[in-house]
């Protein structure tokens, strides 16, 4: 079986950094990431996703990683039950990083407030060009 994830977007916030009752480090943050059309409205959707990074790569990812600041990630998909007040079982998605890669900066627009595509990259072009490079077998063929 596979559970596999690979994500591109920007941090909504700063991450925040906490430590196991053992000591072992944890860092979470949400990513915005793009949906690949338009809204009825003509703008861009987005989907928040939270990402848990663990270890030595929690600290390097905590001095780095800021607000607004592109990355990848690369992980695995993980629900977390807890009980709430309600007494009820609920459940949250949330990706668990094995990698994450620092791809730039956040824009000097953003901190300005204005919203701006990353010039050159053309992410429903990307979509396609990685797309047509999967051999994906619907029928469960090997």
């Amino acid at each position: 079986m596979m559970n596999h994830i690979v994500l591109t977007g920007r941090l909504t916030a700063d991450p925040v950094l906490r430590y196991t009752p053992t000591g072992i480090p944890v860092l979470d943050f949400t990513l915005a990431v793009s949906r690949r059309g338009k809204s009825s409205e003509g703008e861009r959707d987005a989907d928040f996703i939270d990402i848990v990074v663990w270890r030595k790569q929690a600290e390097i990812c905590a001095n780095y990683l800021k607000k607004g600041r592109l990355i990848g990630v690369e992980g695995r998909l993980e629900i977390d039950k807890f009980q709430g007040s309600d007494g009820q079982i609920h459940r949250k998605p949330r990706v668990v990083a094995y990698r994450v890669e620092f791809l730039g900066s956040k824009p000097k627009e953003a901190e300005e407030g204005i919203s701006e595509e990353i010039e050159g990259f053309d992410e429903d072009a990307f979509v396609d060009d990685i797309s047509s490079k999967i051999d994906i077998d619907t029928e469960g063929n090997k």
